[in-house]
């Protein structure tokens, strides 16, 4: 048979001006890309539309299995324009902050939120762009926020600033995300990032703003009510970003790496796929080789049991974008080589006996983890999931099997998003009406897919073909491929 020679864990890569052009973005499928990630934060819709519709493409013609993802901008607080060249803030430096619009100068800085003044308390901490530069707050009046610069820096143009997140009053999703939101999903985008989420509550809104579509939604967790909620995000979600970089300026930094564990070991418990973000290669922007400590980062993420690892400015700016992609392939394929997955199965099979829920998805979790068990004691080289929504092979992903582990769905959309999941490589395949067939002519596909051959031991696993969409997977079948 045909080597698998792929990552497990996948990549979720950037789209911008440096990785756009159809033979850049050609390259960046082919070096191992799983998911494209439009950010809506910048540019317009239009041109967003056209990025999907290149990403279409570019799977067409490599032969690729790409998933694309929009990342709603959400609430953004800016300051006001600071003079033209910039300036720079030094520390221990008193600096006031005033809600109102107009230019910023370097002892006066304009804030575009109304309620600053009511929101802000002595101590709190203000963080200006990417959480390089930090004040303090040591009195509120009643024009003015007099604070001292804790952490000094050169700013530019319009920073973010930000501010306490669970005092802020900005509406989360914002009007703007639900408007974007809705037609990135009527025209076909496989998932949407929600930005700044704080509760359950938020997804459900943008759910209901983007009926009849049913586009998978990626909750962000970058705030401390978010981390509070993870549960209940979870649960709501389809999938789960741990964005780093806002979450390391809500907490101290020292606590990030924990909760990157804490918020990836739950969601793999819970089969939702989650994805580790923010500053991952960040040196590959300007050079052509990470740093030591990025190379751990990337290998740690895989330890953890991330399903994916996501690159920003790396992809859409930097100087090679297809050697960033290519790169992090290889520390990930490194990584897997000593990370302890079937540990990592042993322990997800006893914490899951306890929490089984009712219903269909308990059978399915049944029956998953008793594949994992049976491809192990029968020697099987993958484990084939027949699903029509995609919860068959999320539920089998928990227990990060050693067998290659393919996702089969006659939905092409399900095809789509099953490639942001750990370790699933997925096809398309046609609907059949009896489980023999079924199971038939999904280990037929896998062996035209190259994946599996003749001597190979597969499991199929499988709802029957003429129960509801949304019944539980109840059929686990052995075969020896001829």
């Amino acid at each position: 048979m045909t080597a698998y020679t792929e990552t497990r864990t996948k990549i979720v890569a950037t789209l911008g001006p440096a990785s756009q052009s159809p033979e850049v973005l050609d390259e960046l499928l082919l070096a191992g890309t799983d998911v494209v990630r439009l950010n809506l934060s910048h540019g317009t819709l239009e041109e967003h539309l056209g990025r999907l519709r290149d990403v279409r493409a570019s799977a067409q013609r490599t032969g690729r299995v790409c998933a694309v993802l929009a990342d709603l901008p959400g609430p953004k607080v800016r300051s006001g324009a600071f003079p033209q060249g910039g300036c720079d803030l030094v520390g221990g430096a008193n600096v006031q902050l005033t809600p109102a619009e107009g230019a910023s100068t370097g002892e006066l800085i304009t804030v575009d939120y109304p309620t600053l003044l009511d929101d802000l308390q002595p101590g709190d901490r203000v963080v200006l762009g990417d959480g390089a530069i930090s004040l303090r707050v040591d009195a509120v009046g009643a024009e003015r926020v007099t604070c001292q610069v804790l952490t000094g820096g050169f700013v530019q143009g319009r920073p973010g600033v930000h501010l306490p997140s669970e005092r802020l009053r900005l509406t989360t999703p914002t009007e703007e995300d639900l408007r974007l939101g809705a037609a990135m999903a009527e025209a076909g985008v496989d998932f949407l990032a929600v930005s700044f989420v704080r509760a359950a509550h938020d997804l459900r809104v943008v759910r209901e703003a983007i009926l009849p579509h049913a586009t998978r939604l990626v909750a962000k967790i970058e705030t401390m009510p978010a981390v509070q909620a993870l549960e209940e995000i979870a649960a709501e979600a389809d999938a789960v970003m741990v964005a780093r970089g806002d979450l390391g300026i809500e907490c101290p930094l020292e606590d990030v790496p924990h909760l990157q564990k804490r918020i990836i070991r739950h969601c793999v418990e819970v089969g939702v796929p989650v994805i580790t973000a923010t500053q991952m290669m960040e040196s590959m922007i300007t050079s052509p080789s990470p740093t030591r400590a990025e190379v751990s980062d990337i290998a740690n993420a895989v330890f953890d049991g991330t399903d994916a690892l996501m690159l920003s400015a790396e992809t859409a700016v930097g100087v090679d974008p297809p050697a960033v992609v290519r790169t992090m392939n290889r520390i990930a394929a490194r990584a897997e080589r000593e990370a302890s997955y079937s540990q990592w199965a042993s322990r997800l099979g006893r914490i899951q006996r306890g929490q089984w829920p009712e219903g269909p998805d308990r059978i399915t979790m049944a029956i998953t983890h008793a594949a994992g068990m049976a491809a192990v004691d029968a020697g099987a080289t993958a484990i084939l999931c027949c699903t029509r929504t995609g919860r068959t092979a999320l539920a089998m992903a928990r227990f990060r099997p050693v067998p290659l582990l393919i996702g089969l769905s006659p939905d092409p959309v399900t095809v789509r998003t099953m490639a942001l999941s750990w370790g699933v490589r997925s096809l398309e395949v046609g609907t059949y009406h009896t489980t023999d067939d079924l199971v038939w002519y999904a280990v037929e596909r896998a062996v035209h897919a190259g994946l599996i051959g003749s001597g190979d031991t597969v499991l199929v696993l499988a709802g029957a073909p003429d129960r509801p969409s949304g019944a539980s997977t109840d059929v686990l079948r052995i075969v020896r491929v001829a």
